[in-house]
C-alpha cells in the first residue's frame, strides 16, 4: 500500500512538471545612442576591438535588417509603445501613452529603467517620467549631453549632475549592477532597460580606455562599452540569472556622420570624429536612407534564441511590446494602434522571416527587397543630403544596400503600389 501511494505521488510530481508554465524569462534591453551599424567587430568593424559582444553574437543571433528610428527621441517612444512615433510622439510622449512596462508590471514584472529616458521633453515632468510610465525604478538622465553635462533623477528626485561624460558608461553600468545584486525582489521576474547616453557626442572614455583603441577617441567609447556591458553579462552569470535572461542590444539610430555637423556640435573633443561607422549603408542620423534607421542588433536567451545565428528578416524595436506580451504573458492595447508585431517564432528560429513590411516614419516604406522613399522623405528637416532630388526613390536593397541605384521610373505600377501603402500609415490611429 505504501509502495502504490509513493508511485502516485511520483505520478502525480510528474504531471505537475509536465503541465507547469513555464518561467517567464527575465529581460534586459541594452540601449547605446547614435551607434553606427558596423561599429562592432562582429558587424565588420577591423579596428575596434569588440570582444563581449562579439562573444553574445556567437551565444545568441545576429539581426543584419533590424530597424530603430532615425533620431533618438521619437527611437525611445517607439520602443516603449510599440507604436510609430507619429502616433507615439517621440520627445513630447503623452502621459496617455501606454508603455510596455506599465502592461509588464500587471503580469508580475518589476522593472527598471537607467540611462537616458528622453521622451519627457528633457524636463522633469513627473507624470512623463519613468516612475508613471510603469518602472519602478529609475536612474538617469531626462535628456541627452549635448552641452557635456548630465542632470541625474534618481526616481522623481534630483540627483546631481555630472561633466565626466567619460565615467557614464560605467556610472549607468555600476547603477544596474547594483539593481540586480541589491534592489531588485528575486522572486520575481525583472526587465532592466538600460539606455546609455553613449555613443552621443559629447563622447568621451574614462582614463583606463582612453587612447588605447585604433579607432580615436570615438572607438575609445565603443571598446569601454563592449567591457562595461561584459561586467554586466559576468553580473547576471554570477547570479545564476543568464539562463532565463532575454538579453536584447541594440541602438537608437545611426551614427551622427555628416561633416557639415561638426561645425554646429559645439563642446566634442578637439580634433575628435564624433560619429561611428555606418558601413556600407548610406547616410547617418536623422537621414531617410538605411544608415539612420538600420541598427546593429543581437538577441540572446540560452537553449531559446538560436546560437550562432545570423538573420536579415526586418525586425524592429516596435515589434518589443507585441514579443514581451506573449513570452511575459500580458494583453496589449485595445484601444489604439500597435504597429508592432509579434516576433518570437522569429527569434526562436520557427521562422527566418520577419515583417512583411516595415514603415520608415512617415517618410516611405519597405515590402520585401524593396524601399520606397517620398519626394519630401527628411526627418524634422535636417540629416539629409543636400544634393538630394525632391524625387521619389525605389531601390532594391538585396542588389544595392547602399541606395545609389533609383529604379523609381524602371517600376511605376510597383512605385504606386508602395506609395499608397505608406499612406495607409497616417490612416491608422
Amino acid at each position: 500500500m505504501k509502495h502504490a501511494f509513493h508511485l502516485l505521488l511520483v505520478f502525480i510530481g510528474l504531471s505537475l512538471a509536465v503541465t507547469a508554465a513555464p518561467a517567464k524569462p527575465n529581460i534586459v534591453i541594452i540601449f547605446t545612442d547614435d551607434q553606427g551599424y558596423a561599429d562592432l567587430a562582429c558587424y565588420g568593424n577591423t579596428k575596434n576591438k569588440t570582444p563581449r559582444l562579439d562573444q553574445l553574437a556567437k551565444e545568441g543571433t545576429r539581426f543584419t535588417s533590424f530597424y530603430s528610428q532615425t533620431v533618438c527621441g521619437p527611437s525611445r517612444s517607439a520602443l516603449l509603445t510599440g507604436r510609430q512615433p507619429i502616433r507615439s510622439g517621440g520627445w513630447g510622449m503623452p502621459a496617455e501613452e501606454i508603455t510596455w512596462a506599465e502592461l509588464i508590471g500587471k503580469a508580475g514584472y518589476q522593472t527598471a529603467c537607467i540611462g537616458k529616458w528622453d521622451v519627457s521633453n528633457r524636463r522633469a515632468i513627473i507624470p512623463r517620467m519613468p516612475n508613471a510610465q510603469g518602472f519602478n525604478y529609475f536612474y538617469g538622465a531626462l535628456g541627452a549631453n549635448d552641452n557635456g553635462v548630465v542632470k541625474l533623477h534618481e526616481n522623481n528626485e534630483d540627483a546631481g549632475s555630472t561633466r565626466d561624460m567619460g565615467g557614464l558608461i560605467k556610472l549607468y553600468t555600476d547603477k544596474s549592477i547594483d539593481y540586480l545584486k541589491n534592489k531588485r525582489d528575486p522572486k520575481k521576474p525583472f526587465v532592466l532597460y538600460l539606455a546609455h547616453t553613449m555613443m552621443h557626442t559629447i563622447i568621451d572614455a574614462s582614463p583606463k580606455f582612453r587612447g588605447k583603441s585604433k579607432g580615436g577617441l570615438y572607438g575609445d567609447v565603443v571598446e569601454e562599452f563592449d567591457f562595461e556591458t561584459g561586467r554586466l553579462l559576468d553580473t547576471l552569470d554570477e547570479l545564476k540569472l543568464a539562463d532565463n535572461t532575454l538579453i536584447i542590444y541594440t541602438s537608437d539610430n545611426g551614427p551622427w556622420n555628416q561633416d557639415k555637423y561638426t561645425k554646429r556640435k559645439k563642446g566634442h573633443p578637439a580634433g575628435a570624429i564624433f560619429w561611428g561607422e555606418a558601413g556600407p549603408l548610406r547616410n547617418g542620423k536623422g537621414s531617410p536612407y538605411e544608415a539612420g534607421y538600420r541598427l546593429p542588433c543581437i538577441v540572446r536567451w540560452p537553449g531559446k534564441v538560436p546560437a550562432g545565428r545570423v538573420n536579415d528578416a526586418v525586425f524592429a524595436t516596435i515589434d518589443f511590446m507585441p514579443t514581451f506580451a506573449n513570452l511575459c504573458g500580458f494583453a496589449l492595447p485595445k484601444d489604439r494602434h500597435i504597429d508592432g508585431i509579434d516576433q518570437s517564432d522569429l527569434l526562436f528560429g520557427k521562422r527566418e522571416t520577419g515583417r512583411e513590411f516595415f514603415y520608415f516614419n512617415k517618410a516611405g516604406v519597405r515590402k520585401g527587397k524593396w524601399k520606397y522613399l517620398r519626394a519630401n522623405a527628411h526627418f524634422h528637416g535636417y540629416a539629409v543630403d543636400d544634393q538630394r532630388p525632391k524625387a521619389e526613390e525605389l531601390y532594391d536593397l538585396e542588389a544595392d544596400l547602399g541606395e545609389r541605384n533609383n529604379l523609381a521610373q524602371k517600376h511605376p505600377q510597383l512605385l504606386a503600389e508602395l506609395r499608397a501603402l505608406t499612406d495607409q500609415l497616417e490612416a491608422k490611429k
